[in-house]
């Protein structure tokens, strides 16, 4: 019997509610987590520390993207996708269990490290994994609306890690919220775990898949081979990802440490902004197949880039509301190319090792350009003492994927099964 395209998104959907929950958790904890496994040499070099602990979760994406991605290659997509919601969980039981440097000495920022690392791993196969299951599954008109659900999922993720937030620090107070209740979060996302492998089970597997696992294409040939389509993954999802977590992870952390009160309305602010983001999405995947994915990246990358400057100003210096305002100038543009993004990358890879070519191009882009967003944006306004230097940093990433994107041809109507 067929899968109802419903199934097929919600299967898609569920993992990355799980996996960028954890992920916003962190962001938006990074320097209460910093103070407990750091040595408390200065604020700033805490900061720092916690922050460069968050990229090298997106560091290990690569790794997990070839060894997750040959079990979605050589297995099934179906396997790929239960291993992953597998492996985020038990490293993010362990993150919210683990001791402090006070307790433990050296050891607990090396396990939280390695923690870190098992996240990006599985993240590594998550993400893109689902993005090519949900689209393989979906009829050709509706691969943007339908492999939205992916994206769809990261920004449910990020609400409910941004009300958590809000949540414990209004609840406990920053004192006791940065002395342990940050770790609430990573303890209750098990409950998202039992509900992923609850609705995984037994889902289809594709026949793109059944087809690549016969055919066994060697990997290192195959990777070299889409050398073309991970450039062009990279000018497709550079800007957009470095833009988002500049907007939904470094500004609010930022914002919660200036004030020194716990940040409880920036988080709120986040929150609702970060539901226009989810609206966004589904509408970008749904318009992708109407009037084209390369041309509607292209006008939502002059967007980003025309109102970047502005908002991140406003949301660096203006009132909780005016924050808001920042937040929103690019939660729709950049919610719309995202949830185009999906169809759009898995359309142009070949099907003979598709998941990981796709996965380690990927990994690799969000590793240079999302991952250390935050990192990268404290880094040059702490050395540079200028602010609006991120901003820059966005326009850049924008002006190359114009040159990449430029000579690429529509994606929409290529066949899958090549």
């Amino acid at each position: 019997m067929k899968q109802s395209a419903w199934r097929t998104a919600a299967a898609g959907l569920i993992g990355n509610v799980l996996e960028w929950f954890d992920f916003a958790v962190y962001g938006y904890f990074a320097s209460d987590i910093g103070k407990q496994f750091f040595p408390r040499s200065s604020p700033v070099a805490g900061q720092l520390l916690s922050l460069a602990v968050f990229a090298v979760g997106f560091a290990a994406r690569p790794l997990g993207s070839v060894v997750l991605g040959l079990v979605g290659d050589r297995i099934g997509r179906r396997a790929l996708l239960t291993l992953s919601i597998a492996l985020m969980g038990c490293a993010t039981l362990g993150i919210g269990l683990l001791p402090t440097y006070a307790q433990i000495g050296v050891a607990a920022p090396v396990l939280l490290v390695l923690l870190r690392l098992v996240q990006g791993f599985s993240l590594g196969g998550e993400f893109t994994g689902s993005m090519v299951y949900t689209t393989e599954l979906a009829s050709p008109t509706l691969r943007g609306l339908v492999s939205s659900s992916t994206a769809v999922g990261t920004t449910i993720g990020f609400i409910l890690g941004s009300i958590t937030a809000w949540a414990v620090h209004r609840a406990l107070g920053p004192e006791a919220a940065s002395a342990w209740g940050w770790r609430i979060p990573f303890v209750g996302s098990l409950l998202f775990v039992v509900a992923g492998w609850l609705l995984r089970r037994g889902i289809t597997e594709s026949a793109h898949a059944e087809k690549a696992a016969a055919e066994r294409a060697p990997v290192l040939s195959s990777l070299a081979k889409d050398l073309r389509p991970m450039i062009e993954t990279f000018g497709i999802v550079a800007m957009t990802n470095a833009a988002y977590y500049l907007a939904f992870t470094f500004a609010v952390e930022r914002r919660k440490t200036m004030t020194g009160e716990g940040g409880e309305a920036f988080f709120l602010a986040n929150t609702a902004s970060l539901v226009v983001v989810l609206l966004a999405k589904p509408t970008g995947g749904w318009l992708s197949d109407r009037v084209g994915r390369k041309r509607m990246m292209i006008a939502l990358t002059a967007v980003t880039m025309g109102v970047v400057f502005f908002s991140l100003d406003i949301m660096l210096h203006g009132s909780p509301r005016q924050f808001m305002l920042g937040q929103l100038l690019l939660a729709v543009p950049l919610g719309m190319a995202l949830g185009l993004q999906g169809a759009m990358v898995v359309e142009i890879f070949p099907l003979r090792t598709r998941v990981t070519s796709m996965s380690v191009a990927y990994s690799v882009s969000l590793a240079l350009a999302g991952g250390t967003a935050p990192l990268l944006s404290t880094w040059l306004i702490e050395r540079f003492k200028n602010p609006m230097l991120p901003a820059y940093a966005i326009i850049l990433y924008g002006l190359l994927g114009f040159a990449i994107m430029a000579p690429m041809r529509e994606t929409n109507t290529r066949s899958l099964d090549s």
